[in-house]
């Protein structure tokens, strides 16, 4: 794991045993980082994160690639986390990526309705290659506006995988075509 924490002032300032993360610079792509996340993130320890991550965005490092690999647990207040960092980087015309995330961890994003807004990569060069893309979405398919096939509630998905119905918690999948199924 990298460590070039001198990258954003003052992100070492402070520390939580809980997370611990370091920065690596992406030469390849404009205003980029890659932040290891190592731990877990709950309701104790996400203002701890937030207060990192808003370094990092205020230093100018607004394509952010959050490595989730040491990543065991996450919280759904570790996931409005994650919702706060997206809308502030999309403001700044950035975007984010979430790299190598455990099943457990997938299953609460997955759980929770948030993992069709989130780009969920599962190499590094998959994560660049987003970024060098223009963060467009990679099929034009996606978004894909269709019904519940349980309830026929309009929903939509902005690209394949798993999620929930918000109305009848229904769990669904979308393949790469955008054929919707049960599952």
């Amino acid at each position: 794991m990298a460590n070039n924490n001198e990258l954003v002032p003052g992100f070492d300032d402070e520390k939580d045993d809980s997370l611990k993360m370091s920065l690596d610079k992406v030469e390849d792509v404009d205003k980029c980082l890659t932040m290891y996340l190592n731990g877990y993130i709950d309701t104790y320890n996400s203002v701890y994160f937030q207060k990192q991550v808003t370094k990092v965005v205020n230093a100018g490092f607004v394509n952010l690639i959050f490595n989730c690999s040491g990543l065991n647990y996450v919280s759904s207040t570790g996931i409005g986390s994650f919702t706060a960092f997206l809308k502030l980087v999309k403001q700044n015309g950035g975007d984010i990526v979430l790299l190598s995330i455990q099943p457990k961890v997938y299953e609460v994003f997955q759980l929770l309705g948030f993992s069709q807004f989130f780009n969920i990569k599962d190499s590094f060069e998959d994560s660049v290659s987003f970024f060098k893309k223009g963060s467009k979405v990679e099929n034009s398919i996606f978004p894909k506006v269709f019904s519940c096939p349980v309830c026929s509630r309009k929903l939509k998905a902005s690209k394949s995988g798993r999620f929930r119905c918000s109305d009848c918690k229904s769990i669904l999948a979308i393949d790469q075509q955008g054929h919707v199924f049960l599952g």
